[in-house]
């Protein structure tokens, strides 16, 4: 049992619970396992009781907890129809749900048959948004959590941005730990690439040792169990070859940021004798699209797809994919800094999520720009690299962008920005600067 009391504040989706509190939609939180969708519910049902609603108007249920391992939708439904008080707007929380089958059936009874505000969150074994959808009309909302950004991992470990003055003009930034302890910001961040964005590395500590015992549990129940599982239950019984699963999933994690054909993936797998002895031949390039597409619903990758700036309109071909959490790569790859500028992309892009962003990759004649970002308001075009110190590297960074023939914002995101901080209009800023939305 989570006591709300002692949970970290996730106010980026807490906002997003609130805004849509008291309407017609259910609420439905999606993620990766274990990224702090139980967490999140908790921390709504305490928002209402900070605001009055008293717990007789409450009704939380956990579906991994003991008391509700054996429930039908009938008496899920009776359960829940005892504790409603008449003529009052009822909170109905329901945790896991997809442990209850025809859950979905009991869902929009409820919609019909009472005064309430629903709020949902389910394995990504089973429930994903599309189902979602499916099952109850597009009556729903969905909430999209991530594990934490950065600023919020250093709220996670307790530590604090202090500002001081250097010894040459400007500003000096650093961090500080809950016992008083100073160290540099780049150096907090290299914590942030090494261990990930999991909230339970919060409660472990920044140990190496624990950690990766903390993310094997989290690999092993969302691609080695709930993919398995998933399609099994659906009857589908698609994806079966553990073995293959796992070898898609090292590849995928191997060639973050890389220009990807789905078609291609299991010739190389069998080209490089990554599959085992007996298996060697390619698996068809449909078998592979499942298992990939198992993984990105499970939220385990994301595919970001290409777009021709001078055709308007996306590609077919050459997507990319990201991975949810660098700790969960480090874990599978081990610990390396020879793709460094690719993990810092996968940063990048995740946080251009967060911040509400659609996004895609960027085609201009034959050059590539990382990221195009874009909302109701604004879009953004986005270069991502380790330094731009080296002419060489300045002039392949601004080449594509300089191609680029309207007034959109233009940014080069690097770790080492060098002197200046613009080149003819395109903004140069320091990559952690952005992620702390100090640019």
């Amino acid at each position: 049992m989570i006591d709300s009391r002692n949970l970290k504040k996730r106010d980026l989706y807490l906002q997003k619970l609130i805004a849509f509190q008291d309407t017609e939609q259910v609420k439905v939180v999606t993620g990766i396992r274990r990224c702090g969708k139980s967490s999140l519910l908790k921390l709504m049902a305490a928002h209402l009781r900070k605001a009055g609603i008293s717990d007789d108007h409450i009704v939380e249920m956990n579906f991994e907890s003991y008391d509700f391992k054996d429930m039908t939708v009938d008496s899920f439904y009776n359960y829940v129809k005892k504790h409603m008080l008449s003529d009052k707007r009822m909170y109905l929380f329901f945790d896991e749900i997809q442990r209850v089958s025809k859950w979905e059936d009991a869902i929009n009874s409820f919609r019909v048959d009472f005064n309430c505000d629903i709020y949902v969150t389910g394995s990504n074994a089973y429930m994903l948004s599309s189902e979602y959808s499916t099952y109850l009309s597009g009556r729903c909302v969905e909430i999209r959590m991530l594990p934490l950004s950065f600023s919020e991992f250093l709220y996670f470990h307790d530590f604090e941005v202090v500002e001081s003055e250097s010894a040459f003009g400007g500003i000096h930034k650093q961090v500080r730990d809950k016992n008083g302890a100073v160290y540099d910001l780049k150096e907090a961040f290299e914590a942030y690439m090494r261990f990930g964005g999991m909230p339970g590395i919060a409660e472990v500590g920044l140990n190496q040792e624990k950690a990766l015992m903390l993310l094997e549990g989290i690999y092993s129940t969302v691609v080695m169990r709930d993919i398995l599982e998933r399609e099994n239950r659906r009857g589908g019984k698609r994806i079966t070859d553990s073995i293959l699963l796992n070898k898609i999933v090292m590849f995928l994690a191997d060639n973050i940021g890389s220009n990807i054909s789905v078609s291609s993936i299991g010739n190389v797998l069998a080209n490089e004798g990554l599959l085992e002895t007996g298996k060697r031949e390619a698996p068809s390039a449909h078998t592979v699209s499942l298992y990939v597409n198992a993984l990105t619903e499970a939220y385990f990758f994301y595919e970001i797809k290409r777009f021709d700036i001078k055709g308007k309109e996306y590609l077919r071909t050459l997507g990319k994919y990201y991975i949810v959490d660098m700790g969960l790569r480090n874990y599978l790859l081990g610990f390396r800094d020879r793709d460094s500028g690719h993990a810092l992309e996968n940063v990048v892009y995740f946080e251009l999520l967060r911040r509400g962003y659609d996004v895609s990759i960027g085609k201009i004649d034959n050059m590539e720009i990382d990221f195009i970002a874009t909302n109701a308001d604004e879009k953004v075009y986005i270069q991502v690299t380790e330094s731009m110190t080296s002419e060489d590297v300045r002039r392949r960074e601004l080449a594509p962008l300089r191609k680029i023939g309207d007034n959109y914002e233009k940014i080069v995101l690097s770790l080492n920005t060098g002197l200046d901080n613009s080149y003819d209009g395109i903004k140069s800023v320091g990559v952690i600067d952005w992620l702390l939305g100090w640019s």
